[in-house]
């Protein structure tokens, strides 16, 4: 089931969002993180972006931010839901609530990431660094 985000939301996204990227990057301290991010994602995210949330028996198991421009901050799928179709229906969603275009970054060594947008019909654009983690980024664009 999917449903616009709710304040009631908060602690089961950034529960969600810390255990995903743990796994997927385990030599970075997300716990050591997770203060700075509920800041980022109360300031940043929550006032700028539409955000979708993906429940299953009342659980949390995946959510997308997409702000008014068509950036698309965050695809979160919870790692027991990866393989399934959730990562196509979230970015289905978010293409839908911004049908003129979404971009986004993506760092450049998460190659299931990568694979996952190309596949989704997004096109690399440039090179550039993540203005928040420093880390390497493609920046990827879906046109309809």
């Amino acid at each position: 089931m999917l449903r616009p985000y709710r304040a009631s939301d908060e602690d089961a996204a950034i529960d969600l969002w810390q255990r995903t990227w743990q796994l997927a990057y385990p030599a970075i301290d997300f716990a050591q993180r997770r203060d700075a991010w509920r800041v980022r994602w109360r300031e940043d995210l929550v006032p700028a972006a539409r955000i979708m949330v993906a429940l299953r028996g009342g659980t949390m198991i995946g959510f997308v931010t997409i702000d008014t421009g068509g950036y698309l901050d965050q695809l979160v799928v919870a790692p027991e839901e990866w393989g399934s179709d959730l990562g196509d229906t979230l970015i289905v969603k978010a293409k839908a609530m911004s049908p003129n275009g979404v971009t986004l970054l993506v760092n450049t060594d998460n190659s299931r990431a990568i694979r996952f947008y190309e596949r989704n019909d997004f096109i690399r654009t440039h090179e550039d660094v993540n203005p928040v983690s420093g880390r390497k980024v493609y920046g990827m664009k879906w046109v309809p």
